[in-house]
């Protein structure tokens, strides 16, 4: 069956223009645009020395990074990975990225509620207190949008220790009807402005059990401290492994439906950014919404040792179920793959650190494309050059 609630529950759609621009960074019309090759390259290792400097990735969009701008549906906030290291992987909160900021009619000093209801046998009400006494700490897990682009620095992906309720202790106190066997996690969406290019309306279908396999909860507090408005406050939903479209900010209805469900408008809306088959009309012919194994540069250091110049490409490694064991670079499209020099996949939630020594031969412009080398491993993103990234080298 479908609720009053679907027929509400679209989702404001990703920036058409961000996205183009990010695909038009990667791809002309007769395929991918490379830079001038360069000569081949020494991939040896270097010893010690001392960092010089980090170069700019080019051909990326002057955006701000790291601070808030716009508001409500057009509001953003891209973290800068450039600054992430191994010792403190988590991002701080100020710093963690944002893809809709909170709505001006949103209250603050409302008692908050989420119902549950649907169909079981006694829908009921959990109050903000219910959920932070059934909270407790769920770890570290990464984030990131599914429209997360190379035209605003790959910066729509954070990662954070959270603390929450989970959603396989909800569902025990629900007296759900047989039929019930799919989940409407719906949070508030209105607004006072209306977007050129969103449309309110946060919802998705899942599984209860999806949502139990990849140990969702509803989040009350991130890195030891209460969500912000804007990332949340005072509950939203983490999907572990999923995209961020699925976690729910402003929970505050969670209906027990049918195989009937119809997909939202924002599963429409995001079929084609989570790897879907077209865009199926009802929420069973969806395919969960989760990452397959990605990679990607966040920093090229320049270090200098007995006055010799070499560099240091840092970058990290998320998504998929199983770590892989080895990751494979090459700069630009007529030199062959070599194995990531310092490579180790600790997990795929959240991100794990890698680096790789170069020595280039020559100054000129680079292209960093990443794969798996284990061909049996879903990533698609990465097989396609999704996350490549280009750079210049103006001294060896």
């Amino acid at each position: 069956m479908t609720t009053g609630r679907e027929k509400r529950s679209g989702r404001r759609q990703l920036l058409q223009g961000a996205l183009i621009a990010g695909t038009a960074l990667l791809w002309g019309f007769d395929g991918p645009l490379w830079p001038e090759p360069a000569e081949c390259q020494d991939t040896k290792p270097s010893t010690g020395g001392k960092m010089v400097g980090v170069l700019e990735f080019t051909g990326e969009a002057p955006v701000p990074m790291g601070q808030a701008f716009g508001a409500e549906l057009d509001g953003r906030m891209y973290t800068n990975l450039s600054k992430l290291n191994a010792e403190s992987p988590v991002t701080q909160i100020e710093q963690f990225y944002i893809r809709t900021r909170a709505s001006n009619l949103l209250d603050s000093h409302k008692r908050w509620l989420v119902h549950v209801g649907g169909n079981v046998a006694k829908p009921f009400d959990l109050t903000i207190e219910d959920l932070k006494r059934m909270a407790g700490p769920m770890g570290l897990h990464l984030m990131e949008c599914a429209g997360n682009v190379r035209s605003v620095h790959f910066g729509m992906i954070s990662a954070a220790s959270w603390k929450g309720a989970r959603l396989s202790d909800v569902f025990e106190r629900v007296r759900a009807k047989r039929e019930a066997n799919r989940v409407l996690i719906s949070g508030f969406d209105s607004y006072t402005t209306k977007s050129a290019s969103s449309v309110p309306g946060a919802s998705w279908v899942f599984t209860a059990e999806e949502l139990k396999k990849a140990g969702a909860f509803l989040a009350t507090e991130m890195n030891g401290s209460p969500l912000t408005r804007d990332h949340g406050s005072p509950v939203r939903l983490v999907v572990p492994g999923w995209y961020g479209c699925t976690c729910i900010k402003w929970v505050d209805e969670i209906t027990f439906t049918d195989d009937s469900a119809t997909a939202t408008s924002q599963m429409q809306e995001y079929a084609a950014r989570t790897m879907q088959n077209g865009v199926p009309q009802l929420a069973r012919e969806y395919k969960p919404a989760t990452i397959e194994q990605a990679a990607m540069p966040i920093r090229i250091e320049k270090w200098a040792a007995d006055e010799k110049i070499s560099y240091r490409v840092v970058g990290i490694v998320w998504g998929g179920s199983v770590p892989v064991k080895k990751l494979q670079i090459r700069f630009n499209p007529e030199e062959e793959y070599v194995d990531v020099s310092d490579f180790q996949q600790t997990g795929n939630d959240p991100w794990s650190f890698w680096t790789h020594a170069w020595a280039p031969k020559q100054p000129g412009s680079y292209m960093i494309r990443l794969r798996v080398a284990d061909p049996s491993v879903a990533a698609r993103r990465l097989d396609a050059g999704y996350y490549i990234r280009t750079f210049e080298i103006s001294e060896i």
